[in-house]
């Protein structure tokens, strides 16, 4: 059972936030990353991605917390699903925001190249089917439209969720806005940095190689 949603866009910090949630006691995390080792979800997610049912329980069994695509395209049904769980909207500048994401996970899912591997492919097409057409429409690349999208999206979660139950954050803040919402101990260590462009990048490299920590599209 879900216990934290995150509700922010990739690129907001959201690998960080998964670290930080993780050493709170709230892992495991479910962040698009980690699809990669449990490829078995790939399909719920396109079938959730296509209008299909979904049974939350089954698509996030042995998860605590949730962030970053895909999970953030269905935050509607996941805090009605989950109406005790807290919400984290990890926000940034639009503009830094678009930057990011288009040089990195938007490049990443539309590389020409063929994948790697074959689970490479899935997630490439599930990222396309959750994100870029999905809660993009297939726009992306036009920034006043992503930006725009990006932008009603937090207006949407700040105005439709409770405000007890929902943290606006940037991870520059650090652990102690999040662990006060949280109601936990701040821990005795840095809050992670994690998944910043050069180390996409070189993830990148890695994906191009066929590498073990090869990254499709988040």
């Amino acid at each position: 059972m879900l216990e934290v949603i995150g509700a922010g866009f990739g690129r907001t910090g959201t690998f960080s936030l998964r670290a930080a949630l993780e050493t709170l006691g709230f892992g495991p995390c479910h962040h698009m990353l980690g699809m990669l080792e449990r490829q078995e979800e790939i399909p719920l997610w396109r079938r959730a991605a296509q209008g299909g049912p979904t049974d939350w329980d089954e698509v996030y069994r042995g998860y605590r917390s949730s962030v970053d695509w895909p999970g953030t395209r269905f935050w509607r049904e996941l805090t009605e699903f989950y109406p005790k769980a807290k919400v984290i909207l990890t926000v940034r500048d639009s503009q830094r925001w678009y930057d990011s994401a288009a040089s990195t996970i938007h490049r990443a899912a539309m590389d020409p190249a063929p994948p790697a591997t074959p689970v490479l492919a899935q997630m490439r097409a599930m990222s396309r089917e959750v994100v870029w057409d999905g809660q993009f429409g297939g726009r992306f690349t036009d920034p006043d439209h992503a930006r725009r999208v990006f932008a009603e999206h937090n207006e949407a979660v700040r105005r439709e969720v409770d405000p007890d139950r929902l943290l606006v954050f940037e991870v520059a803040q650090g652990w102690e806005p999040l662990c006060d919402f949280l109601g936990v101990a701040v821990p005795d260590e840095p809050f992670p940095r994690s998944n910043d462009r050069d180390g996409f990048e070189s993830l990148l490299r890695e994906h191009a190689a066929g590498g073990p920590d090869a990254v499709p599209a988040s």
